[in-house]
């Protein structure tokens, strides 16, 4: 089942696609009551008579980072250093990013303020459909009820200089994240899944019409389901947590390629651009860059004297 969220008519409705068309659940149903068995009740409305939003609202979004030949490309390029981080390999590590940042699947997207490097990041992602807590892999995939595109959208140039305080990031992804254009429930995928229990479905990027990344998210060191376990450990995870799963390899930003080739090319997005995402089994998102603000001044820190009571 494919699961919208959209505006018809000047009003937001959810429902289920069918083709060209969605139909419409009844009022105050959501994206997860219908992955739950929610029927549809409206009758069906061309998808080109529509605005797609985000298919969901997400509580929490959590953005891991599972491939590893996008680590070793993008710590070329942001950090200046090669290989990965022997840590990497112990867990599936994430950090949390901006649920209010969310965008639908053909909405414009801001040039963050202050920033002149601005990447796309190819992803996909996992939603929560039931509270789990201290979950085995096994447990996990009951928790999963369907998948979305995601496309973490980031400012390069604000990343690379605000994690060398060693946290973060922080400005550097906070501006827009791509999910949609439908969420697609866990069963439509289940054919695509293989012997080892990744999802191999193909992945391609483009920039402008041209293609500049290809992989398929089987390249994942982690499944969906041990992403779960991990996220649920010591604490919940809940209906409408959204999990990442990281930037695919093979050109799944331009940050990556930027750390193998040596240089900028493809450039940095610029106003105008429009980047278009492609996920087997689960469709397209296509944004287009737009010109942000200004960045709002602020000092830079004090050198406070260290006085004490």
């Amino acid at each position: 089942m494919r699961i919208a969220t959209y505006l018809h008519q000047g009003r937001r409705r959810c429902g289920v696609v069918e083709d060209t068309v969605v139909r419409a659940l009844p009022e105050g149903a959501s994206p997860l009551d219908a992955a739950a068995g929610v029927r549809p009740v409206g009758p069906g409305v061309p998808l080109t008579d529509v605005r797609l939003l985000p298919p969901l609202q997400p509580p929490t979004v959590r953005d891991f980072v599972t491939f590893e030949e996008h680590v070793e490309g993008i710590r070329r390029s942001v950090d200046g250093v090669g290989g990965v981080p022997e840590a990497w390999y112990d867990a599936p590590t994430f950090y949390f990013t901006n649920p209010y940042a969310v965008i639908g699947p053909h909405d414009d997207v801001p040039v963050p303020p202050g920033s002149r490097v601005l990447d796309f990041e190819l992803e996909v992602a996992a939603v929560i459909g039931r509270e789990g807590r201290d979950l085995t892999p096994e447990q996990a995939r009951d928790h999963i009820i369907g998948y979305t595109i995601f496309n973490d959208w980031s400012a390069r140039d604000l990343q690379s200089r605000e994690m060398r305080v060693g946290l973060g990031p922080c400005k550097g992804k906070d501006t827009a994240t791509t999910l949609g254009p439908y969420l697609v429930t866990a069963d439509e995928l289940e054919p695509y899944r293989d012997p080892d229990g990744f999802l191999r479905l193909a992945l391609t990027a483009e920039v402008n019409g041209e293609v500049v990344g290809k992989d398929l998210l089987s390249n994942m060191s982690w499944t969906f389901e041990e992403m779960v376990a991990y996220a649920s450990r010591g604490t919940a995870v809940r209906p409408g947590d959204v999990l990442g799963s990281g930037t695919c390899g093979n050109g799944g930003c331009l940050a990556e390629l930027w750390g193998v080739r040596g240089e900028q090319s493809p450039p940095p997005l610029k106003p105008g651009d429009t980047v278009t995402l492609t996920v087997e089994g689960i469709g397209t998102v296509s944004n287009t860059v737009v010109a942000g603000g200004e960045p709002v001044p602020l000092p830079t820190a004090r050198r406070r004297p260290r006085e004490r009571p």
